[in-house]
């Protein structure tokens, strides 16, 4: 942890661009299927299990954004 991954290719920024949509799409759509099951009175259990999920979706988005566009410290 606290490493910084300098991404160089352009193959490397594309192959994270992809990855970051396709994380996007499954965000969204865990977000669609929570709101599904909130909506059907579907086990809180069950639910909170999703959210957990989708959190663990959105921090992976945060890394791979870092990734896409790094921090300039100046």
């Amino acid at each position: 942890m606290g490493q910084l991954t300098v991404v160089t290719s352009e193959q490397e920024q594309a192959e994270i661009r992809l990855e970051f949509a396709r994380l996007k799409q499954d965000h969204a759509d865990f977000d669609a299927a929570i709101n599904a099951m909130i909506a059907t009175g579907c086990d809180p259990l069950r639910i909170q299990r999703m959210k957990k999920k989708k959190l663990a979706l959105k921090d992976r988005l945060q890394e791979l954004e870092d990734n896409i566009i790094p921090d300039i410290i100046a």
